[in-house]
């Protein structure tokens, strides 16, 4: 639930979602935050009048629980956000009809890389740093210019070898997420690596063990949880890669409130790069379809790792995170108010609940041919007084259609 209210009601603890003027027109870096500080609260009533608070994500204004925050609770625990020193302001260069073309030879190239790059790992040999940075830098350029493309490939292509598949992923939600918190380009490459390569270890492990489909035991489990190492010994192993990255590699299974493995890290010991790697590991793991269970819908997996900020993951980064991929992500199926489907193919920036959409699906469940393509910023509507809506996203596997043969091929 959302309620609008005056800027100078506002109290440290509530969740501005939104603005009452385009984000772009304003300081804040990131689209949607807690308001816990007085330069915050400044900065909102030079620029605005009114704001939009979040009920699901903070307190209402009425709720003791900011009584208690403004009698001095103490300061919550920084964030690693606050990490982030140099930012850089990207802009969309291209639509992303424009760079799909691209995006998938970019998308193609990681993969036959990849592929390549396992099969000399399980021969011994190490890996080409060459190729790979070739191949994640040809990501990041398709990413910088629109990251909606490559989202779309990343979420569609789900079929072929389920460790290609994630890496290749993970990379490129790494990649995407570092663009929206503004990271400079040399850290985009960086995170573009990490996510590609931080599971490599799990070429050593047995291949019945990766498919499992019935609960792991506690001797599997710890087995399972050696791919860490594997990998970090790996990456140590082949000369030519980022200094860095055996160690970046080495943080994506810690967590916040320090139950992660291997070394039980605990908030900003783990640092920006494992903070992203761990949050988006797991979001990526919720949504892909897995050995032993079925692949959630977007809206869900973030619901749960809403739930988990603050505990399993950094809550802003969570946030932001949230506000990043879009509460509709790019290659997520919706069910319209209309009752037809279709497939989320773009964000808009300024307007996370109004994407970009193509019906594929009448409310009949039949294939519409030609495709419709709804730009829900601009109120379109099915009928004089019925403007299209996105009802809710569907689970794959719950309509008769596959995505990616609109896109891919």
């Amino acid at each position: 639930m959302r309620k609008q209210v005056s800027v100078e009601e506002l109290q440290f603890g509530v969740y501005i979602a939104e603005l009452d003027r385009p984000w772009t027109e304003t300081p804040f870096m990131f689209q949607g935050f807690i308001l816990d500080n007085d330069k915050q609260l400044e900065v909102l009533k030079k620029h605005c009048k009114k704001v939009i608070i979040d009920l699901e994500k903070g307190p209402d204004l009425d709720d003791p629980r900011l009584r208690k925050r403004a009698a001095g609770d103490g300061p919550k625990p920084a964030s690693v956000l606050a990490s982030i020193e140099n930012k850089v302001k990207y802009e969309e260069q291209v639509s992303v009809d424009q760079e799909l073309p691209r995006a998938r030879q970019a998308q193609q190239k990681t993969e036959t890389v990849l592929k390549h790059m396992l099969y000399t790992i399980e021969a011994g040999k190490a890996i080409d740093a060459p190729r790979v940075k070739e191949a994640v830098t040809n990501m990041t350029d398709s990413v910088v210019r629109n990251p909606d493309a490559m989202l779309l490939l990343a979420k569609l292509k789900e079929k072929g070898e389920h460790t290609l598949d994630r890496a290749v992923g993970v990379s490129i939600y790494m990649i995407t997420f570092g663009r929206f918190l503004q990271l400079p380009r040399d850290q985009l490459d960086l995170l573009g690596m990490v996510g590609l390569l931080q599971d490599v270890g799990k070429v050593r492990l047995p291949a019945d063990l990766l498919n499992k489909t019935q609960p792991l035991t506690d001797a599997e489990l710890e087995a399972c949880k050696a791919h860490v190492g594997h990998s970090a010994t790996i990456l140590k192993e082949s000369p030519g890669l980022p200094p860095q990255l055996p160690a970046l590699a080495s943080l994506h299974h810690e967590r916040y409130d320090g139950s992660g493995y291997p070394r039980r890290l605990k908030g900003q010991e783990i640092g920006l790069f494992g903070v992203i790697a761990g949050l988006i590991d797991c979001f990526d793991a919720l949504t892909h379809p897995r050995p032993y269970g079925e692949a959630l819908a977007p809206s869900n997996a973030l619901s749960l790792l809403y739930g988990w900020r603050d505990t399993l993951f950094d809550g802003p980064l969570v946030e932001q995170f949230i506000q990043c991929i879009g509460i509709y992500p790019v290659g997520a199926i919706v069910e319209m108010n209309t009752g037809e489907t279709g497939i989320v193919i773009a964000q808009n920036v300024a307007r996370r609940l109004q994407p970009r959409v193509m019906v594929v699906l009448d409310d009949k469940g039949n294939q519409l041919r030609p495709q419709k393509i709804l730009d829900l910023s601009r109120d379109p509507k099915a009928a004089p007084d019925l403007p299209y809506r996105i009802k809710r996203t569907l689970e794959k596997g719950s309509v008769p259609i596959d995505p990616s043969e609109f896109f891919l091929g």
